[in-house]
């Protein structure tokens, strides 16, 4: 079976990005032998697991046709809230309000997009600002610490095993299960799709695109309340932008995955490999000794790649036949 020039351009369109994982992944093996080391992958997937957490969220927001690049800042807001009231009202208290909290930022988000259909970057790219200003403002411009970090059981979340297994692991994956049974398993998930993919006829067709797209950023929220939790947890203390930049690497890890930028294609596991692909390769990158903020070109450049194959593949070539 041969494959012509079009065939090799449907499967690049589709599955290029995992082609090029896999050749990533044998180039970092043969750099350095500790890549494929079982602790340094089981390092990997656990210190993917908070930008993971928070894909999961973004997964849905992205599928229902929007974007949220609030999450970043957000997420910083998370976690200076419960690290700020754990040592006032106790971990009991402070997690559930914590999670309440940022719940209202994503509700409010929602109803800005859903309800008065607004665009949603510019009013996540707004909030991004917001938040920011606003996190800075709850701790007075200071990061924060618990004080007594030896005598919580606050750190369960983010240094804890089971079984062996990192508690951020189970979480993420737990949260995945869920969120997958969720997206593929209910007529929310349908829901979801059918807004994404068409929101005047889902809307013609008696969904309510408003509510969906409201609940979208509900469980984006949710999300990042997790992360912030697991990122608290962790280290016990946190500078107050903690989560700056991080809206770049989810969108980058949900588009790695296979979500469509134009809504209504994406699933929660393809999400889970697109944070793991991301993941290795940052590691990859730092093991053959390219320093830290070679990333930061990196992700820019696989977000081009993955956008860029995300059109090729809704037109059939990689290249624009009017080129």
């Amino acid at each position: 079976m041969t494959l012509n020039k079009q065939d090799i351009g449907r499967l690049l369109a589709k599955q290029g990005i995992l082609i090029a994982f896999i050749v990533f992944m044998i180039g970092f093996a043969l750099a350095n032998q500790r890549f494929i080391a079982i602790d340094n992958i089981a390092g990997v997937i656990r210190s993917s697991a908070i930008l993971g957490v928070m894909a999961l969220g973004v997964t849905f927001v992205v599928i229902g046709g929007n974007l949220d690049l609030s999450v970043g800042s957000m997420m910083s807001f998370s976690t200076i809230v419960v690290l700020d009231l754990h040592d006032k009202i106790g971990p009991a208290l402070a997690i559930p309000a914590m999670f309440a909290l940022t719940l209202c930022l994503g509700a409010f988000i929602g109803f800005l997009v859903g309800y008065l259909k607004l665009n949603s970057l510019i009013v996540t790219l707004g909030m991004l600002s917001a938040i920011h200003g606003l996190t800075l403002t709850w701790s007075g411009g200071k990061n924060m610490d618990i004080a007594d970090k030896a005598g919580t059981w606050f750190s369960v979340f983010g240094q804890d095993r089971i079984m062996g297994i990192p508690v951020p692991i189970l979480i993420f994956a737990l949260l995945a299960a869920v969120l997958t049974l969720l997206l593929s398993k209910t007529p929310f998930g349908r829901k979801v799709y059918a807004v994404g993919g068409n929101g005047q006829a889902a809307t013609f067709s008696g969904i309510p695109r408003a509510r969906v797209v409201f609940y979208t950023y509900l469980i984006s929220a949710f999300c990042v309340a997790v992360a912030g939790l697991l990122q608290a947890s962790r280290s016990l203390g946190s500078q107050n932008t903690v989560g700056q930049g991080l809206e770049l690497e989810v969108l980058a890890a949900v588009i790695l995955g296979g979500a469509s930028l134009l809504g209504g294609s994406g699933t929660v596991f393809k999400t889970v490999i697109g944070v793991l692909i991301l993941g290795f390769i940052q590691n990859g990158l730092l093991l053959v000794g390219l320093d830290f903020y070679v990333q930061y070109i990196v992700t820019w450049a696989i977000i081009i790649l993955a956008v860029w194959l995300d059109v090729a593949a809704k037109r059939g070539r990689l290249w624009s036949p009017i080129a």
